[in-house]
C-alpha cells in the first residue's frame, strides 16, 4: 500500500511527514530548506518512500477565509501536483504550529531545538488529522 506524505510548506522551511504503509500513523520525517530545489527533493522523497498521495497544509484564516498565505499554500500544492504527478489534498492547518510547540514545551525541549523541529511537528499533526478524517473529503 502506497504512503502518504504530508507538507507543512513556509517560506523558508518546509516540514515533512510521512504515514506508515496502511495509513494509521504519522511520523516526522524531516524538514526541508525552501529553496528552488525542494520539488525535486520532494519528488525524490516521493519515490524512495512509495508515496501515493500528497497533503499540504492549508493555512486558512480563523473565520475560514484565504488570505495570501493560504493562496500561496495553493499555488504550492498545484506545482507539486505539476512536478510529482501525484494527487495534492489540501488539509486545513488551522493552530497546527501553535500545538505543535505546545507538545514540544510540555515535553520539555529547549527552545534552539524547539525551532528546528517544529515545522516537522507542524507535518505530523497535519497528516495525522487528515489520516483522523479517513480520507472522505477527498
Amino acid at each position: 500500500m502506497e504512503r502518504i506524505m504530508a507538507l507543512d510548506a513556509g517560506d523558508k522551511r518546509i516540514g515533512v511527514a510521512i504515514s506508515d504503509p496502511l495509513h494509521i500513523t504519522a511520523q516526522g520525517l524531516k524538514v526541508l530548506e525552501n529553496s528552488p530545489e525542494v520539488f525535486a527533493e520532494i519528488a525524490s522523497l516521493c519515490a524512495e518512500y512509495s508515496v501515493g498521495k500528497l497533503v499540504v497544509g492549508l493555512p486558512k484564516n480563523m473565520n475560514n477565509t484565504l488570505g495570501p498565505r493560504a493562496q500561496w499554500a495553493i499555488k504550492f500544492s498545484e506545482k507539486l501536483a505539476s512536478v510529482t504527478g501525484l494527487p495534492v489534498v489540501m488539509e486545513d492547518e488551522r493552530l497546527t504550529t501553535v500545538a505543535a510547540n505546545r507538545v514540544m514545551l510540555e515535553a520539555d525541549i529547549s527552545r534552539r531545538k524547539r525551532r528546528k523541529a517544529v515545522d516537522k511537528m507542524a507535518a505530523v499533526l497535519i497528516l495525522q488529522n487528515y489520516l483522523a478524517r479517513g480520507e472522505k473529503d477527498d
